[in-house]
């Protein structure tokens, strides 16, 4: 759809999606070399849904660019602190309701405003993306890296990096983590890594290794191919680095 049907099918202005894609946040789907047209597809909606959940959480733009643009984001993860967040949201938002049924009846409300734990639980969440990639150089690397990315091509590169983590859960029952098809595809992993998201060191590969059984977010996205899966995975990167 052209971005005037897009921005009234999402409540956003214009002048803010082209804003958007200035900033590399919400790339359209197609720009039309003749006339600069934007277009949009469902892809670009689906990003914007998750842009829009940020907002909606009072998330700054550079926080949600910093968030989508993770090589470790998760978006199922990220549905849960969403619905996590609003719920503290929208729990507040009752307080504040029930104290104006007490303020109509001539009673004064108590720790009504009391607003501590929704921002307590929401700084910690963009805390979290900054100490883990914000202030690295793989981090920096990647959002330079990422920042024309189209939806799509965020779609293509997530969908290529499983990709390659599930022929990892294809050959654990039959070949070992220092097998030579194990660690050629370690190597695939660093290869993909650095062609698409930032230059994957050795250093930082042993550290993806740890952090895929250590975080047990990353260790059950992974195992959804097999259980087992990011233990090999870890073993064979280990092996692959010494």
């Amino acid at each position: 759809m052209h971005i005037k049907e897009f921005a009234a099918l999402t409540g956003v202005s214009v002048r803010t999606l082209h804003y958007y894609d200035e900033i590399g946040l919400l790339k359209p789907a197609f720009v039309d070399e003749q006339n600069g047209y934007r277009d949009y597809n469902e892809k670009s909606l689906e990003r914007m849904v998750e842009i829009l959940f940020y907002r909606e959480l009072d998330f700054p733009l550079k926080t949600i660019a910093q968030i989508l643009s993770s090589p470790d984001y998760d978006k199922s993860e990220a549905i849960r602190k969403q619905k996590e967040l609003l719920t503290l949201k929208k729990e507040r938002l009752e307080r504040l309701i029930n104290a104006l049924d007490q303020a109509e009846k001539g009673e004064t409300p108590m720790n009504t405003f009391n607003n501590n734990e929704y921002e307590t639980a929401r700084n910690r969440y963009a805390e979290e993306v900054k100490q883990r990639w914000g202030n690295t150089d793989a981090y920096k690397e990647s959002e330079q890296k990422t920042a024309g990315y189209s939806a799509d091509k965020w779609n293509n590169v997530s969908d290529g990096l499983n990709a390659v983590l599930a022929e990892f859960a294809l050959i654990k029952g039959s070949d070992s983590p220092e097998s030579e098809t194990a660690q050629t595809l370690v190597k695939k992993l660093q290869s993909y890594i650095t062609e698409n998201f930032y230059t994957c060191t050795p250093e930082i590969l042993k550290g993806l290794g740890q952090m895929y059984v250590a975080d047990e977010r990353f260790k059950a996205n992974i195992d959804k191919n097999g259980k087992g899966t990011a233990e090999f995975i870890a073993e064979a990167i280990g092996i692959y680095c010494k």
